[in-house]
């Protein structure tokens, strides 16, 4: 993607979702701390449906932990790698509890030190809890990053980097979520939908798929 088409390609994703947010459901910087852990290999409907019954009786760290291993499991269990997710909120609630006075902490440091909490999970507390320009590289963005040009890179650190070095400053907070979207419902993974993007204009894709 050519630099100069990379703020009309944002002004426009802007336009069309001026305050976009997470599908994930939360209603707490925990909450949203525990669903993003549990969204790993996993639909945001999918985490949603399962915290809706865990959060209402379990959303606190001290409450997850009171519901031990077997009763974690039980309201996780329709997620994908349940089993290992809930050893690993679990252990995270733990080191909330005794480390941090049962609070989310606000540093990268300290958010990827905690069990099942990548770079990944951390950018998305960050950005979403707390408001920092931060690039939560997931499967859509990565895809979208190389597809349009916009930001090549052949790992998500990599994408990461240069999304970050060429998105324009008052862009980046909302940028993470204009991506997701967009590679979630338009620049699909096996068949864009071109023909209905509102900045395939300003994409570097060579191979656009036609309207059907």
């Amino acid at each position: 993607m050519k630099r100069e088409h990379i703020e009309p390609f944002f002004t426009t994703l802007k336009a069309a979702n001026p305050q976009p947010n997470t599908e994930l459901e939360y209603t707490t910087v925990f909450e949203l701390l525990a669903a993003v852990l549990l969204s790993a290999q996993a639909t945001d409907v999918g985490v949603n449906k399962a915290t809706r019954k865990l959060f209402p009786v379990a959303g606190t760290p001290q409450k997850i932990l009171a519901l031990g291993l077997d009763g974690l499991e039980g309201h996780i269990k329709t997620i994908g790698l349940y089993r290992s997710k809930a050893r690993h909120l679990l252990e995270t609630c733990r080191m909330l509890v005794e480390q941090h006075g049962g609070e989310v902490p606000r540093t990268r440091e300290a958010l990827e030190a905690l069990p099942g909490v990548g770079r990944k999970t951390a950018n998305v507390v960050l950005n979403v809890a707390f408001g920092e320009p931060t690039m939560a590289v997931d499967t859509h963005i990565f895809r979208v990053g190389n597809r349009t040009g916009l930001a090549p890179g052949k790992n998500p650190y990599e994408v990461e980097m240069q999304l970050m070095k060429r998105i324009p400053p008052a862009y980046l907070v909302d940028a993470h979520h204009w991506l997701i979207l967009h590679g979630r419902y338009i620049c699909q993974a096996r068949k864009p939908l071109c023909w209905q993007c509102g900045v395939a204009g300003y994409c570097g894709f060579k191979d656009k798929t036609p309207r059907p």
